[in-house]
């Protein structure tokens, strides 16, 4: 209740937003993968305000611009957690695991019981072999893949490595890989995954380059979020939302919570962003 008191006490302040930021699956994406319409009408109103945008997710580039299809050309994508940061098909960011560590980190993760690593590069997903049902419901994230046995077949620099438990990633993959956390980043990305990337790679870091690119205070910029591998990005945003389905660290770090992804959370406060900013 606190969080949403304080929204609306500062809602006038809206006016100082510069940059939008969200977080796909669990955030903007409802329980079905689905953007909703309403959020390209209420794109439209953003743009015309010259509000970036900008889409932060654990997914691949190419999942997200599958995704954000029609406004792809006027938006920022931010990738596999901030390994990538795109615009207009210019890298203006990216990241990899040191390919010399790649074999150490490969045998660690295919060790590790019902668990099911992605090998994640700029153009494709390299999944360990594993059934044809758990190959088909990766395709929803990574349409772009291969099936793989050795570490010798993936090609290109790995951007990060996603594991995936069909329970839960935190009690039943965390354990066994958060001892490495000291020389990676190892984060819990979702109910069945966790994400392993570059040291320095996380979605704070690409936030904090493109606030910097762009001349942008965490005073003039609005983030989502609804899981751990938003923690950081929410920490550099005055106006940072957890959905009301976010894990509760989430909801701890962020400033204000809304509505649940399926109940148009980040339409609700955008809709106001652009309704204060301008007439919608």
């Amino acid at each position: 209740m606190l969080n949403f008191v304080l929204k609306y006490a500062q809602y006038h302040d809206m006016k100082n937003v510069k940059m939008v930021v969200t977080d796909m699956d669990g955030t903007l994406l409802n329980s079905n993968h689905e953007v909703s319409s309403k959020f390209f009408e209420i794109f439209d109103h953003l743009n015309q305000q010259n509000i970036i945008f900008v889409a932060a997710s654990g997914r691949p580039y190419y999942s997200i611009v599958d995704k954000l299809q029609t406004i792809k050309n006027h938006i920022t994508i931010v990738a596999e957690n901030g390994g990538l940061v795109i615009q207009n098909d210019e890298i203006l960011l990216s990241n990899s695991i040191n390919h010399q560590k790649l074999s150490n980190l490969f045998d660690l993760v295919t060790t590790i019981k019902n668990s099911h690593p992605l090998f994640c590069t700029r153009h494709r997903a390299y999944i360990r072999r594993t059934s044809i049902e758990l190959i088909q419901l990766f395709s929803e994230y990574y349409s772009n893949y291969s099936v793989i046995d050795s570490v010798e077949e993936i090609e290109g620099e790995v951007i990060k490595i996603a594991l995936y438990n069909d329970t839960n990633s935190e009690a039943y993959i965390y354990p066994f890989v958060k001892h490495i956390d000291t020389d990676f980043n190892v984060v819990v990305s979702g109910n069945h995954w966790v994400d392993i990337s570059d040291f320095t790679t996380n979605k704070g870091n690409a936030i904090k380059f493109l606030q910097s690119h762009h001349n942008i205070s965490p005073s003039e910029t609005m983030a989502f979020g609804d899981y751990n591998n938003d923690f950081e990005m929410l920490q550099l945003a005055t106006y940072s939302y957890a959905m009301a389905n976010a894990h509760d660290a989430i909801k701890a770090v962020a400033n204000y919570q809304t509505k649940s992804n399926d109940e148009l959370g980040v339409e609700l406060i955008l809709e106001q962003l652009v309704t204060k900013n301008g007439k919608y």
